[in-house]
């Protein structure tokens, strides 16, 4: 009788489990996207690369490095006629010492799911603090020296569970490209979807800022979710700094600014 009760618990306990993760993501999703009050954002800094220059760029960090995301964010809350003044509180946390899964080259689904688990267990055992996360987006913003014109690893931010990961330069020239990765990232947390196509240019017309403009091109912005400003179907380039970036109507209905 003992071992069919163990064996009827294990699944039990782990079907109670998966219902308790479920009911947590499920009032992280609702929460996070009613935009009654400003949603927490923390970004948490990790030293990629283990370099002194690196460890000197984040001691420098402070809350207002990212102010221009928190301000960028309140414009186009207010062009898209969100009753919320700031929807974002951006505000720096502590360091952390570890460094996250790699997304898989592979995204094949059993991979992706599996380092998605990886990933949460990670930030489980990594979060430098104890406050609650149910209305908070917590960012792990991995900065290296990198090389110019060369790419870090891909960046990721998940809705379920409110994560953010960025691999960012840890260069003062980049700050303003480092804010459009963010907030990019921060944005995936509460429901905006990638809108670029496989070549990684601009999908036409989500990933337009306009779409509607007359001419069509060449477009003065880009839209967040695309990053890159288009000059013609096939051709585009990388906003500099959330001055040449905008949220488009496609993505302001993802992220609930308009019902």
């Amino acid at each position: 009788m003992k071992v069919l009760s163990v064996e009827f618990l294990r699944p039990m306990l782990l079907f109670c489990s998966m219902l308790c993760i479920a009911g947590i993501t499920a009032h992280q999703i609702i929460y996070s996207r009613a935009w009654h009050k400003p949603l927490d954002v923390v970004i948490f800094p990790i030293n990629g690369d283990n370099s002194l220059e690196t460890h000197n760029y984040i001691n420098n960090l402070r809350d207002d490095s990212f102010a221009e995301i928190d301000n960028w964010l309140a414009t186009e809350a207010k062009r898209h006629n969100l009753p919320l003044n700031r929807p974002t509180r951006t505000r720096l946390g502590k360091r952390v010492k570890s460094v996250p899964p790699v997304l898989p080259v592979d995204k094949g689904i059993v991979r992706t799911v599996l380092w998605g688990l990886q990933l949460r267990s990670w930030v489980f055992r990594n979060t430098p603090d104890d406050e609650s996360n149910l209305r908070r987006v917590r960012v792990f913003v991995v900065y290296h020296l990198g090389e110019d014109e060369k790419p870090l690893a891909h960046s990721v931010g998940l809705q379920q569970g409110l994560i953010g990961v960025v691999h960012a330069f840890a260069k003062p020239k980049q700050n303003a490209q480092n804010n459009i990765v963010i907030a990019h990232e921060i944005l995936h947390t509460v429901g905006a979807s990638d809108k670029y196509n496989f070549y990684g240019g601009p999908e036409y017309p989500v990933g337009f800022a306009n779409p509607l403009r007359e001419p069509l091109f060449p477009q003065r912005y880009a839209e967040i979710m695309a990053g890159r400003i288009p000059t013609s179907h096939y051709q585009s380039y990388m906003a500099r700094s959330l001055k040449s970036v905008r949220i488009n109507y496609t993505t302001a209905q993802e992220i609930a600014w308009i019902k």
